[in-house]
């Protein structure tokens, strides 16, 4: 295991150079720059900017460059701790993101916790009770859950609130704490806040889970290990905990890779919509007002996460299944 871990550790700059890559290219694949945005955006509100002030921007923040040497720049800006300044804010991408990062942690991890709390519980109930009425209902719910954008599921929670109760579901703060310093009431506040878009981002992952968990569960009941330990006379519940409800865990911990940096962004569409304040927005601006710097350290950031995600799962899995060995070939 030592060993295994060690190698992913070693290979972790290979993979995240790799990345880095393809990240720039992909910010720098559209068409234009960022000035080229900026001044489509001055033109739109009827002011204008000299070709000179172009010229010198675009020398200021090393656009004039050829891409590679962009990249270069950049690359060493990252290497020591710094991911660069945003061409729009006029400030360092890492205070930028720091802000945001307390409530994306937060927010993850809420939405995380009840993922994984409901979907495994309802999945080993379905797979030990099926065809019963509980069953039947929690496979509705999950294929409603499955069907349903979280986006609209946002759209319409919001709509109920506001048409039925007169309240504003949208932020993660109250008016009064949208500026505040953070302080205990804040916190509290966040709480109060804070499980409505964490069941929202949670609802489609937990139906997806929960259907996966019991699929995995019945089939694991079926085979002689298990009818062999109930005829040695073990509780029901003990032996399902004990052996096969271990093993259906595998396939979803295997999702925790692609699953963690999708927290993360905080769903796009549905931080967008709900108006949260995480870094998903923050990515979604910064690449229509094309500022690559930001872009491109938010984009490396979930690289980064979607790595450690899987060397997680690859260690959780190690750990609930004695069969899998990470060190052999």
């Amino acid at each position: 295991m030592a060993r295994y871990v060690l190698k992913r550790l070693v290979l972790l700059p290979v993979l995240l150079f790799l990345f880095s890559v393809t990240v720039f290219a992909i910010v720098q694949a559209p068409p234009g720059d960022f000035l080229t945005t900026y001044v489509a955006t001055l033109a739109s509100s009827g002011s204008s900017i000299s070709a000179e002030q172009i010229e010198a921007l675009r020398r200021e923040y090393g656009l004039d460059r050829p891409i590679w040497v962009q990249y270069i720049r950049w690359m060493q800006n990252v290497l020591t701790g710094n991911l660069g300044l945003s061409l729009e804010y006029q400030r360092p991408n890492a205070e930028l993101i720091g802000e945001r990062l307390v409530l994306t942690v937060v927010l993850a991890l809420f939405a995380f916790a009840i993922t994984w709390i409901v979907a495994i519980p309802a999945g080993i109930y379905s797979a030990m009770h099926p065809r019963s009425a509980l069953d039947y209902l929690l496979t509705v719910l999950n294929y409603i859950g499955v069907a349903t954008p979280n986006f609209m599921l946002a759209l319409v929670l919001m709509w109920g609130a506001f048409a039925y109760f007169g309240l504003s579901i949208t932020g993660l703060f109250s008016p009064d704490y949208v500026e505040a310093p953070w302080s205990a009431a804040r916190g509290v506040d966040l709480l109060k806040h804070v499980w409505l878009p964490a069941v929202v981002l949670g609802v489609a992952g937990t139906a997806r889970l929960t259907r996966v968990m019991r699929a995995n569960l019945l089939d694991e009941l079926n085979k002689p290990y298990v009818t062999t330990a109930r005829a040695k006379g073990l509780p029901e519940w003990r032996l399902v905990l004990r052996y096969p409800a271990r093993l259906a865990l595998n396939p979803l911990v295997s999702t925790i890779g692609w699953y963690l940096p999708l927290l993360f962004s905080g769903s796009l569409i549905v931080a967008t919509v709900m108006n949260l304040p995480n870094i998903g927005p923050l990515l979604l601006r910064a690449l229509i007002n094309q500022d690559m710097y930001l872009a491109g350290s938010i984009l490396l950031i979930y690289c980064f996460l979607t790595i450690l995600g899987t060397l997680i799962s690859d260690i959780l899995l190690a750990w609930l299944d004695p069969r899998i060995r990470l060190d052999e070939g």
